[in-house]
């Protein structure tokens, strides 16, 4: 029972739920990140999000078992090696989706809406999408997008144009460095393993990696000047020791450029190792570096934006 319990956990993969963090991000930046209310709808969506996110999985790989068998790391997965059944992960895969729209339903209907075009999507990639170039990138960045607007949806927050570039911008970035890091990590034989991956040579991706590394910290510069969000109408105690030319979070959210601008060299550094890249969240966790700087860019973004009380 413990083994089985131990193999489900796997198959869910809970290190993956790290990307719906980004449904908190219309929280951290509409202001309300200390109110209770927001905070909790916020947290919820996540859960339900993450609760779509393995139902996917699960099915995901009983549709690739043939190829994980193939592949030298998916091989391992439970369902892949023989010790989670294909009937027992159907049914969790099922029975994650029926509880999570349940209670997406619960929340919002529009809410509903984007967490059903996630799940649409996710379906079409996995039947179809991975199987095309290019699209098969573009779909991977469209489920980054419909996680902001969820988070932004639930908040019934509006999204601001240049923070939706930069969300554009740094989902296809990560597409495209993973589709880098597959074809490094599998060499000769990775269009046994993913079809796509024979129309893909690596000065191709590298030139997709150029393109969007640079547009994903320029968005991000151009958010910061126009259109990041303004001060709490009540300072916090960061502002009270500033003479008044300093005050405002988007003077002072042009600090984190240069921290983007480390993650993005750090990122591409460790995309070109070929390591570890593969899979995005493992980078944020084994990379120390990489996870220090995400954290105080985190820190940054909170302190600008809410103060110091």
């Amino acid at each position: 029972m413990v083994e089985l319990f131990i193999n489900v956990l796997k198959t869910a993969r809970p290190r993956q739920w790290v990307k719906n963090l980004s449904l908190y991000a219309p929280l951290i930046f509409s202001g309300k990140l200390f109110n209770t209310e927001a905070f909790l709808l916020s947290t919820a969506a996540v859960i339900i999000f993450s609760g779509i996110s393995s139902s996917i999985y699960f099915l995901n790989d009983i549709i690739d078992i043939e190829n994980d068998r193939r592949h030298p790391f998916k091989k391992f997965r439970p369902i892949a090696a023989g010790k989670l059944p294909v009937p027992l992960a159907f049914f969790f895969s099922v029975a994650g989706f029926m509880i999570s729209f349940f209670l997406a339903s619960k929340l919002s209907f529009f809410f509903f809406l984007v967490c059903f075009a996630y799940f649409a999507l996710q379906i079409l990639y996995s039947f179809y999408l991975k199987n095309l170039e290019i699209l098969d990138v573009m779909s991977i960045a469209t489920g980054f997008i419909l996680r902001v607007y969820a988070g932004a949806i639930i908040l019934n927050y509006h999204v601001s144009s240049w923070f939706l570039l930069c969300v554009i911008s740094v989902a296809l970035f990560l597409a495209v460095g993973k589709r880098r890091a597959e074809l490094t990590i599998l060499a000769s034989t990775a269009a046994s393993h993913r079809k796509t991956l024979s129309h893909y040579s690596e000065s191709l991706l590298d030139g997709y990696l150029s393109i969007f590394s640079t547009s994903a910290w320029l968005s991000w510069a151009l958010f910061t000047f126009f259109e990041s969000p303004p001060v709490l109408v009540k300072p916090g105690f960061l502002y009270t020791l500033l003479p008044l030319t300093f005050s405002g979070s988007n003077k002072f959210l042009m600090l984190t450029i240069p921290v983007i601008i480390y993650i993005i060299m750090r990122y591409l550094r460790i995309i070109y190792n070929g390591s570890r890249a593969e899979s995005p969240e493992r980078v944020i966790f084994s990379d120390k570096p990489l996870l220090g700087t995400i954290l105080l860019w985190g820190v940054m973004i909170i302190l600008i934006i809410y103060g110091v009380d």
